[in-house]
């Protein structure tokens, strides 16, 4: 048996949102970044349960979760998370990456909300984060190739250092066995599927660029996570959101790359900062 119930929400567009449920407590929820779903969350997740009453939503597009829709953007994203605080009375919220930019959004229209985190928000700065990758993403995932799509996608991030090390061919030929290969367990979604909504990401990336002076008028306390082993961009995102945020604490957690938060990252190191954080008066 899993160790989480799963509910469901309707969105203010009628789309259905998904979630799983740990423990018990205050209410949190965590938003999961591109090419992932609530799953890949499961063990940051359980190392919050034994305070907190933890919801974790397949973002539309994805799983438990009816799609992205005709008019998708920003705001579809932030209405979904507004929809599943509504329902479950959560006034905490964490972000992963595009997740952390849904996050910092839906802080702004949430007033009941008390405390916000983020895990390295991809936020544009003047240009800062490479996106021009978009187009031939765009053209593997048209014809089928799921697997060079996700190369393409995790060299133009800059995420894993690996990855600009080894050839394209090399990574590509990889990725196509291991998406062959992949089993998935219970209400699991599959990486194969997963990889397409990376467009959708960088949409809402895109569509948040240079917005940072905007959360000028954020009054709750944001807790901004980092890990050192990260790409600057990241970096600056941070610094951007620092300077401009009135109630901003920055942490960064040494030894910790952008999975950070993710169950293949240091989930329990994230969880005692969260922890710490979120039990805050």
């Amino acid at each position: 048996m899993p160790g989480y119930l799963k509910g469901t929400v309707r969105s203010a567009d009628g789309t259905t949102i998904g979630y799983r449920q740990y423990g018990s407590g205050p209410g949190l929820i965590l938003a999961h970044g591109g090419m992932k779903a609530g799953q890949h969350l499961s063990a940051l997740a359980a190392g919050l349960s034994g305070r907190f009453r933890v919801h974790v939503p397949d973002r539309r597009g994805r799983g438990l979760s009816g799609p992205h829709g005709t008019a998708y953007g920003m705001q579809r994203e932030v209405e979904d998370l507004q929809a599943l605080m509504a329902a479950t009375d959560a006034r905490f919220l964490f972000g992963h990456s595009s997740g952390a930019l849904v996050s910092l959004r839906a802080a702004l229209s949430v007033p009941a909300l008390e405390r916000v985190a983020l895990y390295e928000p991809p936020l544009p700065v003047h240009g800062s984060v490479p996106t021009a990758w978009l187009p031939r993403f765009d053209r593997e995932i048209a014809a089928g190739r799921r697997a060079a799509a996700a190369v393409t996608a995790l060299k133009g991030c800059r995420i894993e250092p690996t990855f600009a090390r080894l050839p394209r061919w090399l990574l590509t030929g990889a990725g196509a066995v291991g998406l062959r290969a992949q089993r998935t367990h219970g209400d699991e979604v599959p990486i194969a599927d997963l990889i397409p909504t990376m467009h959708f990401d960088v949409q809402i990336t895109q569509e948040m660029a240079d917005t940072a002076p905007q959360y000028a008028a954020l009054q709750v306390p944001v807790l901004l996570l980092g890990g050192t082993k990260s790409p600057g961009y990241l970096s600056v995102a941070l610094r951007e959101l620092a300077a401009v945020l009135p109630h901003a604490q920055r942490v960064t957690l040494h030894g910790l790359d952008h999975s950070g938060p993710e169950d293949d990252g240091r989930p329990l190191m994230v969880a005692r900062v969260l922890r710490d954080f979120f039990a805050t008066p």
